[in-house]
């Protein structure tokens, strides 16, 4: 029997941190980690754990799931437990299984870095070093930011030398749209010239104040935009970040006046209101040009995001990536674009599937193999090539850690550059 069958039939053991709405759904969004983990493991799952500070927020998520009968079988033995080094000494002394699997969802104030507090990634990789660890984004919303982003790049470091694979939520890379825009790239041996894009917010619906407060989450862009600023790098490339120049519509602003605010701004110093827009341009590395631009300006429910990708001959563009996503397709020869639906795709549970094949490709049925092969100085990339022969179908990871820290940087870098530009207009006014 090979390895593959073996671990088709053994428990997949999991941990879960964070009981919110990005681990257990929402009904304002497609996220729920637990229910696509449900959908590829299946009767095996066996969650061991989850670390949640809110006891009763954890405790009626693992309700619902005890009264599924579909799911039932997989909370029966959970327990909720305050910090990762409570589960350890449970692991440790036999109460609890060691995951397979980490998933993380909780709020990335409280992880991504190295100080007390927010070292999450490095207590799981010293106790749990074989685990796959599933983290969402952004990775991180520390500050002072330069010190974040020192440290999130220090994980990232970190987490290339985990056994385990290490994958970051960034859920549009794994769009079946991308994946042939990708391909048609690919295929044609084209260079990208230019990428340009469109994050726009529908605002109405947003009534949370610490939303709308950048001292709180860091604001739109490092929380948001990051979604589009790592599909613009995914295609782009890497970032010249001394050539990146942003400028901001600020709250205080004319342009910046919303009139369908449901919640009461005043509560919320006007230094740290949110920008209603935000628009970046750079260069890549490779010579290459990006922009960005969010924007805080619709109505109503749903967004307007877009991503078009230029190169010689060719337009391709992103449409709807959170709704109905769709391709459109200039290629040389025709002045037409065709458009090329993708019904029914939920990156979700491709980015879900992905993890878990690669997981399994890991973390061997026969764990003295591993030891073995570590034992003989084997090359971790190695090692993970062989591994990968044994895996499911999908054994390839789109974000890694250590990518995703750039991103992170990114987002940063746009902020505080647009907010320095905003600053000297402010002094050349008298208004500093």
């Amino acid at each position: 029997m090979s390895s593959t069958n073996k671990q088709d039939e053994e428990p997949f053991y999991a941990l879960m941190i964070g009981a919110g709405f990005a681990m257990f759904g929402s009904p304002e969004g497609p996220w729920n980690i637990a229910r696509r983990l449900h959908a590829r493991v299946g009767s095996r799952l066996s969650v061991q754990a989850v670390i949640e500070v809110d006891p009763p927020r954890a405790e009626a998520a693992l309700k619902i799931k005890l009264a599924s009968p579909a799911e039932k079988a997989a909370y029966e033995g959970t327990v909720i437990l305050p910090t990762i080094e409570a589960f350890a000494e449970r692991v440790k002394s036999g109460q609890s299984k060691e995951p397979k699997a980490v998933f993380v969802a909780t709020p990335p104030l409280y992880r991504g870095g190295t100080s007390s507090g927010r070292d999450l990634e490095v207590k799981l990789h010293k106790h749990f070093p074989n685990a796959g660890i599933f983290v969402e984004k952004p990775i991180a919303t520390g500050v002072p930011w330069e010190e974040s982003v020192a440290q999130a790049q220090e994980v990232g470091k970190l987490m290339k030398q985990h056994n385990g694979v290490v994958s970051v939520g960034y859920v549009l890379r794994y769009l079946d749209a991308v994946k042939q825009m990708k391909k048609i790239i690919e295929d044609n041996n084209l260079t990208v010239m230019a990428t340009v894009a469109r994050y726009v917010v529908a605002y109405e619906l947003a009534i949370k104040s610490d939303w709308w407060n950048k001292s709180i989450i860091q604001g739109p862009i490092v929380e948001q935009a990051t979604h589009i600023c790592d599909l613009s790098r995914y295609f782009g490339g890497e970032i010249d970040i001394d050539t990146l120049t942003a400028h901001a519509v600020e709250a205080h602003e004319k342009p910046g006046e919303l009139s369908k605010k449901n919640f009461d701004e005043s509560v919320i110093p006007d230094d740290q209101r949110i920008p209603r827009a935000t628009i970046a341009s750079w260069k890549y590395e490779n010579g290459a040009v990006g922009t960005m631009l969010h924007a805080i300006a619709l109505h109503g429910v749903d967004y307007s995001i877009e991503l078009q990708v230029f190169a010689d001959g060719y337009q391709l563009i992103l449409s709807d990536p959170y709704g109905i996503p769709a391709l459109h397709v200039r290629r040389p020869g025709s002045d037409k674009s065709e458009i090329i639906p993708t019904p029914g795709d939920d990156p979700y549970q491709t980015e879900m599937d992905h993890f878990i094949d690669t997981v399994s490709s890991y973390f061997p049925a026969n764990p003295i193999r591993l030891i073995v092969l570590e034992s003989l100085k084997v090359s971790i990339c190695v090692l993970r090539l062989m591994k990968q022969i044994e895996s499911g179908p999908n054994p390839v990871i789109l974000s890694t850690y250590e990518d995703a820290a750039r991103t992170y940087e990114m987002t940063w870098q746009i902020r505080t550059r647009s907010e320095e530009v905003t600053r000297k207009k402010l002094e050349r006014q008298g208004k500093a």
